[in-house]
């Protein structure tokens, strides 16, 4: 039998991946990768040299038999994202969940999530959070801010640059203008960059000065 390893990439900055990652990466017959031509620039710059098979959204549903077949055949494998740490808002979750009903190890290593160092900065409660990731696009959008309303523990979003400002506006009208937030765009990487304040204040932040990389959204609980 097999094993499948769930390796996180670095989010930005190349120095936070793992020794022990490089080793697993180095030592696994195959690696499955959201983006074989991202992946391809990191495994190279780090001199890994194993096969690479891509495996993302669009395909995971398609794969997963073959996939498996191959790890109870023995195959050695290891997903990695293109950024931080694969199934948190990225493939990984039906291959993993797949293994675990077929008896097949799984082994998740520690390292890199954009959310974990935009919640610690934020200056929030971080005792207790909940985390939602990317909002709905339109169906159950409203539903689900509804709901988060009343939550009374930190929540933290993902969010891209061009809904930004369209999702601190609804912030603002389903959570209140004068609730705490804070907002880290490009984590790790040179312009990295946090601001923190009420909706109203970062939200006018961000109407002037048009948002770019990606962002990590912390709203304080309602009080």
């Amino acid at each position: 039998m097999g094993k499948l390893f769930l390796v996180p990439t670095p989010i930005g900055n190349l120095e936070d991946m793992t020794f022990r990652a490089i080793k697993v990466l180095k030592e696994v017959d195959l690696i499955l990768a959201e983006d074989t031509r991202t992946s391809g620039k990191l495994l190279k710059h780090f001199e890994i040299d194993t096969p690479l098979q891509s495996h993302h959204m669009h395909n995971e549903h398609k794969q997963l038999d073959a996939i498996i077949q191959k790890l109870e055949e023995g195959t050695t494998l290891a997903l990695i994202s293109d950024a931080g740490t694969p199934a948190i808002s990225d493939p990984g979750f039906l291959l993993t969940r797949a293994c675990v009903q077929n008896n097949i190890e799984v082994e998740c290593l520690p390292g890199a999530t954009a959310f974990v160092p935009a919640l610690v900065n934020s200056g929030l409660p971080n005792d207790r959070f909940v985390f939602e990731g990317f909002l709905p696009v339109k169906k159950g959008r409203q539903t689900r801010l509804e709901t988060l309303a009343e939550e009374k523990r930190t929540l933290v979003f993902y969010e891209s640059p061009h809904k930004l400002v369209k999702t601190l506006t609804q912030f603002g009208e389903y959570f209140g203008t004068d609730r705490p937030i804070s907002v880290s765009r490009e984590l790790t990487k040179l312009y990295e960059e946090t601001v923190r304040g009420t909706v109203a204040e970062v939200l006018k932040h961000f109407e002037t000065k048009p948002p770019k990389g990606e962002f990590v959204i912390v709203v304080a609980g309602k009080q």
